[in-house]
């Protein structure tokens, strides 16, 4: 055998080669087991699912200022020792008096920090003496002398001059019934997705920037629905 025919049997068998490879390895759509998975809408959490539905929002139980059937709501997840609270309350209560027919206010109950539960059973001691108002005011103001105070003894003081029978309110204080409002409130606080005070829903929505004006804007854009 010559060199040349050599090399030309050596090139046959590269091409024959290189022909094999295309064949076997050109590019094909997977198999279905082997589709890439899909990327899948995140679950809704806790927060989103009660907003959608305004499940968990509003219990039967919670205070409620303003007209019960106002058609717009706005829904305050409320630590009494939270300074945001406090701060927050006259910015509510002034969006309450700009709109006395179309707006109400619904409390609920969060005990995240000292001296918290204390002074929620206090509230609704309070309400059992048709009080409750004045005495959430009260406390409310009163809140830097109490809320490093687990005994909470400023806030009785305070509730007491608003006209709390002290002695009264401590017996009403650990009924079952207030038990139960409690463990209710704080159940839906871990089923809403409460991470911190106050957070707020106004007719079933979030308020997604906190501070006193989005707020406002956010009870406003709902007001203008209602004439609509």
């Amino acid at each position: 055998m010559n060199r040349r025919t050599l090399v030309l049997i050596i090139s046959v068998v590269i091409l024959v080669a290189f022909a094999a490879a295309a064949y076997f390895y050109s590019p094909s759509a997977p198999h279905p087991a082997e589709q890439p998975a899909q990327a899948q809408p995140p679950a809704q959490g806790p927060a989103q699912q009660a907003t959608s539905s305004a499940v968990n929002l509003v219990r039967f139980h919670s205070p409620v200022f303003g007209p019960a059937q106002a058609p717009v709501t706005i829904v305050e997840f409320f630590d009494p020792s939270c300074e945001a609270c406090r701060a927050f309350y006259p910015h509510v209560k002034k969006i309450l008096a700009e709109n006395p027919d179309n707006v109400r206010l619904v409390l609920r109950y969060v005990l995240f920090h000292q001296g918290s539960e204390e002074v929620a059973r206090m509230l609704e001691a309070a309400r059992k003496q048709n009080l409750y108002p004045q005495v959430l005011e009260a406390v409310l103001e009163a809140q830097p002398g109490w809320h490093d105070d687990p005994k909470v003894l400023e806030a009785w003081v305070v509730a007491e001059r608003a006209g709390l029978n002290v002695e009264k309110a401590r017996a009403d204080m650990h009924t079952p019934a207030v038990d139960a409002v409690l463990q209710l409130d704080m159940q839906d606080v871990k089923a809403v997705g409460v991470q911190g005070t106050p957070t707020f829903f106004v007719n079933g929505r979030p308020l997604d920037e906190f501070g006193p004006e989005p707020l406002r804007l956010l009870v406003e854009s709902e007001v203008a629905k209602v004439g609509k």
